[in-house]
């Protein structure tokens, strides 16, 4: 797998709001994966998800995650990013998740109620398919 930076197509690639599927370790070692919204600011990946998901836990416990983007017009056409959780924080404003809901729905995410949480990846090796 080759290490960053990224050639400009695939940093261009993942700019997209493309959907992604990211993989957590669970506490056994085995992945755990799930359909998540991320933005790419041409070194980190911004993930965000409410404080109660399993995904939160399993990354605190272990930063390893990798995290998949497919082409909207063919999954064939993919990146994968294997990196590390690198910063988690509280996202009491829903800034960074208005981000990702604008980025995907071109508006701000409609629920306003739950606490939500922002991590980084930083990728240090990836893929490409297409």
């Amino acid at each position: 797998m080759p290490q960053l930076p990224l050639p400009p197509e695939v940093d261009e690639f993942l700019r997209r709001p493309n959907p992604a599927v990211i993989a957590t370790l669970r506490p056994d070692g085995s992945p755990h994966t799930v359909a998540t919204w991320y933005d790419w600011d041409g070194a980190r990946v911004l993930l965000n998800m409410d404080e109660s998901r399993l995904r939160l836990r399993f990354m605190r416990r272990d930063p390893r995650v990798a995290l998949t983007a497919l082409g909207v017009d063919s999954w064939y056409s993919h990146v994968s990013l294997i990196g590390r959780i690198v910063s988690i924080e509280d996202d009491p404003e829903l800034q960074d998740i208005d981000r990702l809901a604008r980025r995907y729905t071109g508006r701000e995410f409609r629920s306003r109620d739950a606490r939500r949480v922002s991590a980084w990846l930083e990728p240090d090796r990836w893929h490409a398919w297409s």
